[in-house]
């Protein structure tokens, strides 16, 4: 396992490297002068000059993009010109109201697909697998923000149960938050509960065939522990996989979700930063969301392990 992680962590530099390049370097194709774009209507020379020489818009690309690189490997993800914060901190404000959605979001998922899809694989042609199988073509072909505002309109304006949007801190106030993040939570796990239950029921059907599953079965043990213990362990493989990729997306920031929500987490400021031209903000948080999937991939393999113990050898 040690070797394992040492050949992944070897290739996370060059994938990371890669990535920053690219990041930058799609970022200069977008059209326009962001210090034009900057200085407002007048376009104040003098204003012009000074954000071209304090964004480095003068230097070759390669300069420039060693100006960024070496900022963020100090910690230094640039300055939004717009807000005049750094853009750490712009990140580190977004990140916790980001990671809370995603997790809610996942749990939601979690709770619902993985047990719908073993129902739905142990149930094979019976009407709890047609029930499951709706249930998942639902999720896939309802659009987010379309059950967010039947959400709204429900909860919020018909009955008055749960704010319309908004985000209050949990550490203000956890009633309000919770209130506040669950409608949201399920409009995104809805959909990654409907991949999850799809992929857990194929990967199912095919562990319940295998020789090692009819001889637990032989062996007289409870369909229970024969499912729970022995098939489903062997089915997670492909659902840890999926879970880190739907995390990952979850990360990045659900633009329509946190739009229809009102919530201020990273897919409203990635948003807002691409209109307002703020090239710090936006190449800061691709880049901690390109990270992020990098290292919920490397977790993946390595749950990997933990769930399949023939890798161990």
């Amino acid at each position: 396992m040690f070797d394992f992680l040492l050949k992944r962590l070897a290739t996370i530099v060059p994938t990371l490297i890669f990535v920053s390049m690219l990041i930058f370097g799609l970022q200069q194709l977008l059209p326009g002068d962001p210090a034009k774009i900057l200085a407002g209507e007048e376009q104040d020379p003098s204003v012009i000059a000074y954000l071209h020489a304090k964004l480095h818009l003068d230097e070759p690309l390669p300069l420039r993009y060693a100006y960024w690189v070496g900022g963020v490997l100090k910690g230094d993800l640039g300055e939004s010109v717009r807000n005049q914060q750094p853009v750490l901190q712009l990140v580190l404000q977004k990140l916790p109201v980001t990671v809370e959605l995603a997790l809610l979001a996942m749990s939601i998922a979690l709770a619902i697909g993985i047990p719908a899809g073993i129902i739905s694989a142990v149930g094979r042609g019976s009407w709890w697998d047609s029930a499951a199988n709706m249930f998942a073509l639902w999720g896939l072909s309802t659009p987010n923000f379309w059950l967010g505002i039947l959400l709204i309109l429900l909860f919020s304006v018909q009955l008055g149960w749960l704010p319309a949007s908004g985000y209050v801190s949990p550490f203000e106030d956890l009633g309000a938050n919770l209130a506040a993040m669950i409608m949201p939570a399920f409009v995104l796990g809805n959909a990654i509960a409907a991949v999850l239950m799809r992929h857990t029921r194929s990967a199912m059907m095919q562990v319940l065939s295998a020789d090692y599953v009819r001889t637990a079965r032989a062996k007289g043990l409870s369909e229970p522990v024969v499912v729970l213990k022995h098939a489903l362990r062997n089915a997670l493989t492909p659902i840890i996989t999926l879970g880190a990729l739907e995390l990952g997306t979850l990360l990045s920031g659900a633009v329509l979700t946190e739009q229809v929500f009102t919530i201020p987490g990273f897919g409203k400021l990635i948003v807002d930063s691409v209109f307002n031209r703020d090239y710090a903000v936006v190449q800061g948080v691709v880049l901690v969301t390109a990270t992020a999937y990098i290292t919920l991939n490397l977790l993946a393999d390595l749950a990997y392990f933990a769930v399949n113990p023939r890798l161990r050898g």
